[in-house]
This record gives C-alpha cells, structure tokens and sequence, in this order.
C-alpha cells in the first residue's frame, strides 16, 4: 500500500514483527553488539525450525506460498496474538482472482430510525472509519462525530479531539493497528488508498504506527473522555456489525455521575442537527 509494502506485503509484515521482538523474549541471550533491535533474519529462522536462505526468500518476496505450518512456527516466535496470526496467513493466501463491486457505503433507512431512536450517543462508521450517519446526542458528545468526519484522521489531526482521550496514545495506536485489520487484503482499494496516502503525508505518528505493522481489531470496551462541558466520562462502547458497517454506541452505567452527564447531552444539541 505503502512504499514497499506494495509488492512484498508478507515479507514487510515479516520485517517488522522481527524487529519488535527482543532476544530475551525469545530467550536468546543479548550478550555482544547487536545492530538491529529485534530479532536476526538466522535467529528466526533457527527458532521456527526452517532454513536461513529459505526465511530470507521469505522476507525478500522470492517465496510468496509458505505452508501453514511454516506460518504458524514464525506466528509462535514472532509472538502473534490470534488476529495477528490470522492476518500472517492471510498474507500468504492467493488473492481472488475476481472481486465484488466496490460500491459506497449506504446507511440503510432502518439504520438512520434506530439513531433517532436510541437515547445515547450513536452513530454509523465505514469500513475507513469514515462516520456515515450520526444522532443528535453524538454531535453533541462530540463535534468529530458529524457525517463526512473520518475518526482516524481527527484523532491524528485535530488537537481537541487528542484531549477528548483520556489515553490519547493507545487510542491512536488501537485505531492505525484496526485500521490494517479492517483493510486485509482489499490494499488497492481506492478510500484506504486516499486515507493511509494522506495520513502518511500529514502525521508523523501515523507513520511511527503503520511502520510497526500492528494488527488489532477495534472492538467494543470502556473508554474514558474529557468532555468540554461535561467533564470526565467513563463510558461503555459497543460496536455492532449491521449490513457491512459498524453501529457504535457510547452508554454509561445505570446510576453512575457519568449516566447523569450523559443526560445533560440533550440541552446541548443543536437545533436543526441533522444526522446525514
């Protein structure tokens, strides 16, 4: 998608996993000069059990068509989680030849009653994270939620989102690293093309991230907020899957001072909001 990770994406992921781990975690001792922070192209080779020559074909893109079994041993030293496995051996998997119409992304009609509906901040993202439809208690949560706003690039971008986070760091990490998991193998994909094109040029912790190659998929939890108006929030966020899209939902424990604030949302909605 990026530089050399055009035609070599299994061979750049490769790189940069081995780079992320240390000889101590692979119980290899540090002793001597190293002049790479992670692990040797031969010390992982030696530790998954296949040859040096045949890892660096590996690396290099000269063998694009490793076994599963092969995949699995570097998932294991590489200390892969289940997602990061996954996307290993998606890598290695032959592309389909033929591919469905890629078509933009609708928020179904029933999509936009439930926004209305609901009594919480709530809104519709794509695929890049692009938010396709919002209600008027998000807008009000926050002004980033609007339709025709991108998520990722207002978190990178957009100082008053950064203070929003609580934990501006991980958020930022958590979503580069969903952002890999949600593209897969659909690299040449004109939106994720655009995005990651962008973002490369005007973030430099983007750049930080997407170099790491790290793959998370971004679901639901707890998050904590520093509203403008209301003030710290400890909230619940859920994500559900509808029709190719994601409904996220931001909702605080029954009781709590943050469901109390979450009340007060109502006064500060716009009159006229729309939700896109």
């Amino acid at each position: 998608m990026t530089g050399n990770e055009d035609g070599n994406r299994l061979g750049a992921y490769l790189r940069a996993r081995r780079g992320l781990v240390t000889p101590e975690q692979a119980g290899i001792p540090a002793g001597g000069t190293r002049r790479v922070p992670g692990l040797r192209r031969e010390e992982l080779a030696m530790l998954a059990g296949i040859s040096a020559d045949y890892y660096l074909r590996l690396e290099r893109g000269r063998d694009t068509r490793p076994s599963p079994q092969v995949l699995d041993a570097l998932a294991r030293v590489l200390r892969l989680d289940e997602v990061e496995r996954d996307y290993l051996h998606s890598l290695a998997a032959p592309r389909a030849r033929s591919r469905r119409p890629r078509t933009a992304e609708h928020v179904p009609a029933r999509l936009h009653h439930l926004l209305a509906a609901v009594g919480v901040p709530a809104f519709v993202e794509g695929r890049a994270f692009d938010v396709l439809a919002a209600n008027e208690r998000a807008t009000a949560f926050s002004p980033r939620l609007r339709p025709g706003e991108n998520r990722l690039r207002s978190l990178l971008l957009d100082p008053e989102e950064q203070a929003f986070h609580q934990d501006w760091a991980a958020a930022a990490s958590g979503f580069v690293a969903a952002l890999r998991d949600s593209i897969g193998a659909d690299v040449d994909h004109p939106r994720f093309v655009e995005l990651v094109g962008e973002l490369s040029l005007t973030s430099g912790r983007f750049r930080e991230l997407w170099a790491r190659h790290d793959v998370r998929a971004l679901t639901g939890g707890t998050t904590t907020v520093d509203h403008p108006v209301l003030g710290r929030l400890h909230l619940h966020r859920d994500k559900l899957p509808v029709d190719g899209l994601l409904l996220v939902l931001y909702y605080a424990d029954a009781g709590s001072d943050s469901a109390d604030k979450l009340a007060l949302l109502a006064s500060l909605i716009e009159p006229g909001t729309a939700n896109g």
